[in-house]
Order: C-alpha cells, then sequence, then structure tokens
C-alpha cells in the first residue's frame, strides 16, 4: 500500500497522521471543543490533554499497520496547524471492501471549501490504494453542510437510520450515505 503523502491541495496539506501531531492534535481540540461539542460523542477532560493525543496517535498508527483505521490530518499549507481531519474507518475486507469515512473541520476554516478540496484529493487514494469498493459516511439530519458536503463529493444516499450514534449524550438519527468505486 501506498502511503506517499503529503498531498498538495491548493490551499492544503493532507497526510495520514504521524507521532509528532500531538500538540497540533491537542491545539485543535482545545480550539475547536466548543463548536465539535454538537456533533461527536460527548468527551472527558482527558480528551483534550497532550497525553490522550499521545496515545491515540500511538493507536491510530497501530491501526494503520493493521489496516484497521486510515486518520489523516489536513494542515494549512505551511503545516502547522490542523484545521481539519477525517478517517476512514471500520475497514472491512473480502467480499465486502468497505470502511466507514468521518471528518471534522475547525469552526473559523467552514463553509470555505477547504473539506471538499482535502477529501476530493485522496477519495482516489481511499479507492485505489486501500482497494475500497465502497466508502460509506453518515450525518445527522440537521447537520445540513454535511449532507451537502457528501452529496458534492458523489455520496449517494441509501437510507436512514434512527438513534443510530450517541452524539452529545443523545442518540440521533443519521442519514446513510455511500460512495461506490466507479471501475
Amino acid at each position: 500500500m501506498n502511503l506517499i503523502y503529503p498531498i498538495h491541495t491548493p490551499r492544503t496539506l493532507v497526510r495520514v497522521v504521524d507521532a509528532g501531531d500531538a500538540q497540533r492534535l491537542l491545539r485543535y481540540r482545545v480550539q475547536n471543543r466548543e463548536h465539535l461539542a454538537p456533533w461527536e460523542p460527548l468527551r472527558d477532560s482527558s480528551y483534550y490533554t497532550l497525553d490522550h493525543c499521545i496515545r491515540t496517535l500511538a493507536d491510530a498508527r497501530e491501526a494503520m499497520r493493521t489496516d484497521r483505521v486510515y486518520p489523516f490530518v489536513v494542515l494549512d499549507l505551511v503545516g502547522n496547524d490542523v484545521i481539519a481531519n477525517f478517517t476512514f474507518a471500520n475497514i472491512v475486507r473480502g467480499a465486502f471492501q468497505a470502511c466507514h469515512l468521518g471528518y471534522s473541520i475547525a469552526g473559523s476554516r467552514e463553509g470555505q471549501g477547504l473539506m471538499y478540496e482535502a477529501l476530493s484529493a485522496v477519495m482516489p487514494w481511499a479507492f485505489r490504494e486501500l482497494d475500497m469498493h465502497r466508502v460509506m459516511a453518515n450525518f445527522m439530519p440537521r447537520n445540513e453542510r454535511s449532507g451537502r458536503l457528501l452529496e458534492r463529493l458523489g455520496f449517494e444516499r441509501e437510507g436512514y437510520a434512527k438513534r443510530y450514534l450517541q452524539i452529545a449524550g443523545v442518540w440521533e438519527d443519521h442519514v446513510l450515505t455511500a460512495r461506490i468505486r466507479d471501475d
């Protein structure tokens, strides 16, 4: 599998996470704590510590080694600040060849097309290098911005799951979408 990165887009630098990202990740988490809280599971205070970020990155590297998860950071062009992140997770091989895509973006960078730019650059990699047939992404119906992003990326609605994930302490419904490889 080819992990030759980073990928340069016109406004970002996209690459898999590495151990040196702990401070950047912590800064992203702390700066976006309130912004991301309505869209994520409840987090305890340890989530916002350097030790937790170091463990997260170590776990991520092991998950990549075992072909279970591929987490990426989207950095500014200089490579100093995390402006977004996304993960290809829950990888299933065999007859399914599928995974889930999850993502977040800094509140200060929302609405600028940066997530579209970064994901457009990496989706071909997921199909080619990860050999995915299907990439699934789910969003809460009230998150219209996420729904528009996925539609623009070529994801199609496949269903609706009631009380699918516990987000901010509440079981939330989700719209289920997927993009299928074009071969």
